[in-house]
């Protein structure tokens, strides 16, 4: 089977990893006005150079920049949207894991005005990037349009801004029409579309969640999938873009559970991307029954190795598994990649960079073996 020249590749990541140690201290001494925008800028340029230089080092065929300018990986360009700021209200979103639980707090949002895009959003960030590659397609991660209305719902549009929500929904798949074009401008060819609530919406809990704020549960992945669309549909021939559905991923703690059985038929037949990353790394992640709505030519990413944990994976039992995709998804509509990114958050997950190393090189080396 031959190496695939064109996103999402047989191996593959999400695109965050974990914060360098002298990143983290110039993080916090930025915070502290120990030092200034200039000196953190100089450390993020190095940082990113060097994790640019590892992922082409191992092998992987596309590199990001860590997400290593960022606090997390959707507010921070979620904010920078026209018509878009945060409010004083603090929004807590609970996580779990076999450990225990805990939770991420951080200022809820609140549409002010139209929403729009002034400045090209993490434009100085991709153009970097873009410099620092040598062999490797650079690859964007940003935000779904579906995380703008997930978490905060109608409740967080200001209705005299939006007496019609329609007139919100479109709005909010222009600005990111917009931003797709100018991103493709600066030369991006691999875009990812980062987006927990198509997750989230197969667990009950979440559309219960749902439906209690005044919603539609049963049908909200639906005009997700819309504004997607709507988002995507003109971008440039030669640009991949692929999506990102994830059940949370905050310091090795998730924020839903279930197969991706409720979203599967609309989700895989009707999303217009080139390939859907999706985590498979537990059996809170469910079957892989689902898949067998994937149309022909849409990319699978299975996400079997954790990004939760340092231990390991077995090589025999990925391949078993890879095999029992596919008899759902043919072997060459398969990718391989970690289930998540190494960290959503500027926190990390609980593992080390030896072992961020160890997951990637198996991951590598599994896609080798399975695919040629």
């Amino acid at each position: 089977m031959k190496t695939r020249k064109s996103p999402p590749f047989r191996a593959d990541h999400v695109g965050s990893f974990l914060r360098p140690a002298e990143l983290l201290a110039a993080r916090k001494g930025f915070k502290d006005g120990t030092i200034d925008a200039q000196e953190l800028r100089e450390v993020e340029d190095d940082a990113i150079r060097n994790v640019v230089a590892l992922q082409e080092d191992l092998g992987l065929q596309s590199a990001s920049d860590g997400e290593f300018r960022r606090t997390s990986w959707h507010m921070d360009f979620i904010y920078q949207l026209a018509g878009i700021g945060s409010t004083d209200e603090q929004l807590e979103v609970a996580f779990k894991n076999a450990g225990g639980t805990t939770s991420f707090t951080s200022a809820a949002l609140k549409v002010h005005d139209r929403v729009g895009i002034d400045e090209t959003i993490f434009a100085d960030a991709f153009t970097f990037l873009r410099s620092c590659v040598t062999t490797a397609t650079p690859k964007l991660t940003i935000p779904s349009p579906s995380m703008v209305h997930y978490r905060g719902g109608q409740a967080a549009i200001d209705p005299e801004v939006y007496p019609d929500v329609e007139e919100f929904w479109h709005d909010l798949s222009a600005a990111y029409a917009e931003e797709i074009r100018r991103l493709a401008e600066l030369g991006c060819t691999y875009l990812q579309l980062d987006d927990t609530s198509l997750a989230y919406l197969n667990d009950p809990a979440q559309r219960a969640m749902i439906a209690e704020r005044g919603e539609d549960a049963e049908h909200q992945h639906l005009r997700y999938i819309k504004q997607i669309n709507d988002a995507i549909k003109d971008r440039p021939e030669g640009m991949f873009v692929t999506t990102h559905s994830c059940r949370g991923n905050y310091q090795s703690f998730w924020a839903a559970e279930g197969g991706y059985d409720f979203v599967a038929e609309a989700l895989f037949s009707e999303l217009d991307v080139d390939g859907f990353f999706l985590e498979f790394d537990d059996d809170r992640s469910g079957t892989f029954e689902p898949l067998r709505f994937v149309p022909e030519g849409k990319m699978v990413v299975l996400g079997l190795v954790t990004t939760k944990s340092g231990v390991l994976e077995n090589k025999d039992d990925l391949k078993r598994r890879i095999e029992e995709a596919s008899e759902y998804v043919p072997l060459e509509q398969l990718c391989l990649s970690p289930q998540c990114g190494f960290s959503s958050t500027v926190e990390g997950n609980s593992l080390t960079l030896a072992e961020e190393i160890a997951k990637l090189q198996l991951v590598i080396e599994t896609a080798h073996e399975v695919w040629g």
